[in-house]
Order: structure tokens, then C-alpha cells, then sequence
């Protein structure tokens, strides 16, 4: 039963941020988080309807995608009310409670489209009971042509920051997260402001040295865009962009946890340097993503999907097909990390890197309801979104 603004979990495996609690209930009450705690200290409140779960149920805290452009057809380059609506209503399937819309390397024109449509949505259409569009995270058009992947090339143009500004004014400040090449032209200007506006930079599809990406982390760069995809690799002469991520404790990097795009000791490689603090799952799906096996349209290229890979007509890959859920359990099973650590890259890791760690990311008082259930396989049985089952 759903009772809207007053709800309740009881005989449950709470994952809070104070620890593990066996057997607890937790209240919510107008999209948040009232009380939660051990059953024997259950207060004797009516007026809640309560959720009945399987036994050995879990609740975790929603997962956050900072690096998502579509799902279920949809894509937001689409920049339709409908398009986010259905980003919005398929996530919390795969235990996804919010998310930053990405947009991909276009015309500007097409880039201000969807800017101008995700502002309308976040101020205008936000609902409970749907995944919460955070904001926008501007993965290019400001990368190398060297390291595009699937970002089209004929599109990319240097970091501009007369542009970006127009770009934000557009977006009604929603740019949350702006993916860019340090070395190009312009990179270190950006990233500058990016600091001084309390918006994350990230380097992403770059060609940058080691010594190009630890200057622009210096200069204020928080983030890494897919960790090993679309940068300079791990070398033993000329350790690349992978190096300094992998070596600088001041910026946390992304990773694509599907076995396809990082492999599985690689992963777990960046799981023991980077630590559990250092890195955030991310799907870094396209439209693909639960649905059959075809070619779909991603940046306006043809994108062949089968066996869950995601490829332009050339082989490169184009985002993945990934499941929020499927990256926390393939965690478990490259890592040998607890379930603790799977839910800190996918919840709390980037919700403070978002800064929004007030209200999201963690079971604690007072913050959003946005709660996942999982079964004793770690599989999604349930999900909330502030307090409404989605």
C-alpha cells in the first residue's frame, strides 16, 4: 500500500549512514525520510500505510547516474517533454531515484534545444514517484577529435567560454557537470570558471598528457569522465589522463562497470587504487538500453546493438546498455567489495560530488525518501522516489 504523504517499511535490512540495521522499519512523510531504527523502538504512530516486502528485503539508499543520455527509446538530445518523462519513469527500475541529463557533441543549435527543454522539465514537471532529472551534464561539444568515440567529430569545437556562458544562461543554470579537453584551447579558462561557479569539470575524451591532466586538476578539476574510455591510457613511459586519475586523490572518477567497456580486473584495478571514496558507478546508457537488440540512432549515427554492446558501423562503442543495478552487483563481483562500498559509489559518492549530499545519497533523517529495495539476490524489488513507489 502507498499512502502517499505517509508511509512505512517495517522487518527490514536497512543500509543507513550510521551502518546496517538487521531488522528495522523506516517512516517517511511527504517525500522524506521521518524516522528510521531497530523494530523494538518502533514509535506507535497511525496514519501510515505500510509496504509489505519479502523477508530478507534490503533498503538502500537510490542510486544516482551522473552519466546517463537515454533509456527506453528516449534520449535527451531528443529535447521533448515525452523523451524525459520516459527517462524519468524507466530509471527506478534499475534502482535509479535521480539523475543528470547528458547531452552528446552536436550543433549548437540542437544542444540549446535540449538545454532549453531539460530547464522547462526540472522547473516545471519534476514529479514524486519518477526519477529526478539533478540537472545537465555537458558531455562536449569542448573534447579532442583524437578522442571523440561516439561524440561526432564534424560537431566538436574548442572550449569556448563566451559560449559556455550562453549555454548556461540557456540552461537556466542547470549545467551541473561539463565534460571537456584541458589541453585544447580555452580548456583551462573553462575549467576556471567551472570552479569559481561551484560547476564540476571533468576531463573527458581527451588526449591530455599526465602532466596536462594534473595541471587542469590543480587548476580545479573534480571529475573523470569513464574512467580508461576516450582518454590517454595507462603507459609506463607517459602515464596519460588514466594515470593521473588514478593518482591524484582530488578528482573521482567515473567508471562503466559493465565488462565490456572496462574489463573486470581493470575495474578492480581502479577499485584498489582509487578506493572506495574515489569512484562512481555510472551507465553512460543511450536509447538502447531495455530494449531488443537493433540499430537505434545515438548523436545522430546509426548504433548497432547486440549482446549488450552498443557499436557505431566502425566498432567503436557507443554508451552502453548498462543497468544501475547490474553495475552495482558486476562491483561485487569484480571488486569483492561489500555491498556498503557497491552503494557509496552509486549513491554517495555522487551526491557529494554534486554538492547534494544534504538531501540525497544516504538513509538519514530528513533527507529525500529515495529508496531502493533489493531481494536477497540484489535484485530491484521496489523503488521509491521521494516516498511514492515508482
Amino acid at each position: 500500500m502507498d499512502a502517499g504523504n505517509k508511509t512505512m517499511l517495517s522487518h527490514v535490512k536497512i543500509y543507513s549512514e550510521i551502518g546496517i540495521l538487521e531488522n528495522g522499519f523506516l517512516l517517511m512523510e511527504n517525500g522524506r525520510i521521518k524516522d528510521f531504527g531497530p523494530m523494538e523502538d518502533i514509535p506507535e504512530e497511525s496514519g501510515y500505510g505500510e509496504i509489505f516486502l519479502p523477508t530478507q528485503s534490503k533498503v538502500l539508499p537510490g542510486f544516482i547516474d551522473v552519466h546517463i543520455h537515454g533509456v527506453a527509446g528516449a534520449d535527451t538530445m531528443d529535447a521533448s517533454r515525452k523523451a524525459l518523462d520516459t527517462i524519468s519513469s524507466a530509471l527506478p527500475k534499475e534502482g535509479t531515484t535521480s539523475f543528470l541529463a547528458t547531452t552528446i557533441t552536436q550543433d549548437s543549435k540542437a544542444i540549446e534545444q535540449a538545454l532549453l527543454n531539460a530547464r522547462h522539465y526540472i522547473n516545471e514537471l519534476q514529479a514524486p514517484g519518477q526519477a529526478e532529472i539533478l540537472g545537465i551534464h555537458l558531455e562536449g561539444p569542448f573534447i579532442n577529435p583524437k578522442k571523440a568515440g561516439a561524440q561526432p567529430v564534424e560537431h566538436i569545437v574548442s572550449p569556448n567560454l563566451e559560449l559556455f556562458r550562453k549555454w548556461e544562461e540557456i540552461s537556466g543554470n542547470s549545467i551541473k557537470l561539463v565534460t571537456l579537453a584541458p589541453e585544447k584551447p580555452g580548456g583551462m579558462e573553462i575549467i576556471r570558471y567551472l570552479k569559481k561557479k561551484g560547476i564540476v569539470a571533468s576531463i573527458g575524451h581527451s588526449a591530455a598528457s599526465y602532466g596536462q591532466a594534473a595541471k587542469a586538476i590543480k587548476e580545479g578539476t573534480l571529475h573523470i569522465t569513464h574512467l580508461f574510455n576516450g582518454m590517454t591510457a595507462l603507459h609506463h613511459r607517459e602515464p596519460g589522463v588514466a594515470g593521473a586519475a588514478l593518482l591524484m586523490e582530488e578528482v573521482k572518477a567515473e567508471i562503466i562497470a559493465d565488462g565490456i567497456h572496462v574489463s573486470p580486473e581493470m575495474v578492480k584495478l581502479a577499485y584498489k587504487q582509487k578506493g572506495v571514496h574515489g569512484l562512481i558507478l555510472i551507465t553512460d546508457s543511450m536509447r538502447a538500453k531495455c530494449l531488443t537488440e537493433s540499430t537505434y540512432k545515438f548523436g545522430g549515427q546509426n548504433v548497432h546493438v547486440k549482446d549488450g554492446k552498443a557499436i557505431l558501423p566502425d566498432g567503436t562503442l557507443a554508451g552502453s546498455t548498462l543497468m544501475m543495478d547490474q553495475a552495482v552487483r558486476n562491483m561485487l563481483a569484480y571488486t569483492d567489495c561489500s555491498l556498503e562500498d557497491a552503494i557509496q559509489m552509486a549513491s554517495e559518492n555522487p551526491a557529494k560530488q554534486l554538492n547534494i549530499f544534504d538531501r540525497k545519497g544516504s538513509i538519514t533523517k530528513g533527507k529525500d525518501a529515495d529508496l531502493v529495495v533489493l531481494d536477497k539476490n540484489n535484485q530491484v524489488y521496489l523503488t521509491l522516489c521521494r516516498g511514492r513507489i515508482a
